[in-house]
């Protein structure tokens, strides 16, 4: 039970009736305490009131999708179900869930017995990472003001926000390859297009690789085996090393969460913090989710809080992991990214295509990538311009001289489109390649 402010007026009230009936002629004074008699009787009105406000209600919380990315609109509805035979004049509903822009939070009015109201809520989701749909905190109290009550309803509901994506029309390719990659004799447990023979049949063998048409000429349980894409892997590593990434302190876009996204498209373009973790973040899955679209077999790997590593897979099941792994990561790992190079290189297939994304303009990454040269693999450096996000240093002649090497290089800079700034790889010949190439698919 809460007591609310006007409860002490309602104390001076009463106190000044009585005195006033002390005070007056005997012939008066009952009028005074029939007023007193009233406002004895409104106070436990109220406070029965107040004590019954709550009784029987229940609060619901659906939405239909629980994953969604930076950008998209979040739809969820709140359902208040009175289940008690007394009406209710008026709720408060408080969504206390630590989402940023939450809309939840409403007033509704004239519940009646056995009846309930349900609305809509629609957030613009601007931040990445696992939000709690709740708790839920109803307070309601009497016509008069005088008393309050507050009711918490917990939820389970968690709703998991993946980083902000672009499409990408192109972006580089291994450089100096012909479309298709090497050519990789290696056998696979995985069911690929290219058949590479049949053996004996072994006990886990699902019946779905079992060749029927040997089986009948030998008569033996014969399966196919299988052998990797011949196209090379890529893979994407995402530099999370403590104090290598800078932040600008900034507010959440409080003019777009002040429009009503009735019609609104589902998706809204969004700027990006100023936070060069952030660019990194929506960099790398939007490369990855380029390669996985083309059909390329994708890698990931980012040593944040603790070593994330994703082998190569393709298909959207392998998108859902990686933008998964990037919705929590951190900027706050101890491995350098020349040492998580240095650490998966050797796992790597050869000829793969290795893509670096960090905002270190150090001459490590001169190193990083002459490491991944020797090793037969083909680089591709993400730089995150570190200039405009409160560093004196620019990335500039990092980026020049890993082109020497005939590396792409794509250097992005505070307020960039990510779009433009990541899909230049057949228009800039600063990227290794030559521009007559442009008409020509990667």
């Amino acid at each position: 039970m809460i007591i609310r402010r006007a409860f002490l007026a309602y104390l001076v009230l009463l106190g000044g009736v009585y005195v006033a009936a002390f005070l007056s002629e005997p012939q008066n004074s009952y009028v005074y305490y029939r007023i007193g008699y009233l406002l004895i009787l409104v106070g436990l009105v109220s406070l029965i009131w107040t004590a019954a406000s709550l009784r029987g209600l229940e609060v619901r919380r659906t939405s239909r999708v629980l994953r969604q990315q930076v950008g998209q609109i979040f739809e969820e509805r709140f359902e208040i179900i009175n289940q008690s035979g007394l009406g209710r004049l008026w709720l408060e509903v408080r969504d206390l869930t630590d989402m940023p822009g939450k809309r939840g939070s409403k007033v509704v009015a004239n519940i009646g017995r056995h009846q309930y109201r349900s609305y809509f809520s629609r957030t613009l989701l601007t931040q990445r990472g696992s939000f709690l749909l709740g708790p839920t905190m109803i307070s309601s109290g009497d016509p008069f003001g005088l008393f309050g009550r507050e009711k918490l309803f917990e939820s389970d509901n968690k709703l998991v926000v993946l980083p902000y994506m672009v499409a990408l029309d192109n972006f580089p390719g291994p450089t100096g390859r012909l479309p298709g990659g090497r050519a990789l004799r290696r056998k696979s447990l995985e069911v690929t297009p290219y058949a590479a023979g049949v053996r004996e049949y072994a006990p886990g063998d699902p019946l779905s690789r079992i060749h029927w048409r040997t089986t009948a000429r030998t008569d033996r349980l014969m399966v196919k085996e299988f052998e990797q894409d011949p196209q090379a892997d890529v893979w994407v590593l995402l530099d999370a090393l403590h104090g290598v990434h800078l932040a600008l302190p900034y507010t959440l876009y409080d003019q777009l969460q002040r429009e009503q996204f009735w019609v609104l498209p589902e998706k809204v373009d969004v700027p990006l913090p100023p936070d060069t973790f952030e660019y990194a973040v929506s960099a790398a899955a939007s490369i990855v989710n380029y390669y996985i679209s083309e059909g390329r077999s994708v890698g990931f790997a980012s040593a944040g809080t603790h070593l994330n590593l994703i082998p190569a897979e393709r298909g959207e099941r392998q998108l859902g992991k990686i933008l998964e792994v990037c919705a929590f990561l951190k900027p706050e790992g101890k491995l350098p990214l020349l040492g998580l190079i240095e650490g998966q290189a050797n796992q790597i297939v050869r000829g793969s295509t290795v893509v670096l994304v960090t905002a270190s303009n150090t001459d490590n990454m001169i190193l990083a990538v002459d490491i991944l040269l020797r090793r037969d693999l083909q680089p591709v450096v993400v730089l995150i311009d570190p200039r405009g996000f409160g560093s004196a240093t620019s990335s500039d002649e990092i980026a020049e001289q890993i082109r020497q090497y005939n590396v792409p290089v794509s250097l992005i800079r505070r307020n960039d489109p990510l779009q433009a700034a990541l899909a230049i790889g057949k228009l800039n010949p600063a990227f290794g390649l030559d521009p007559a190439e442009s008409g020509k698919k990667i």
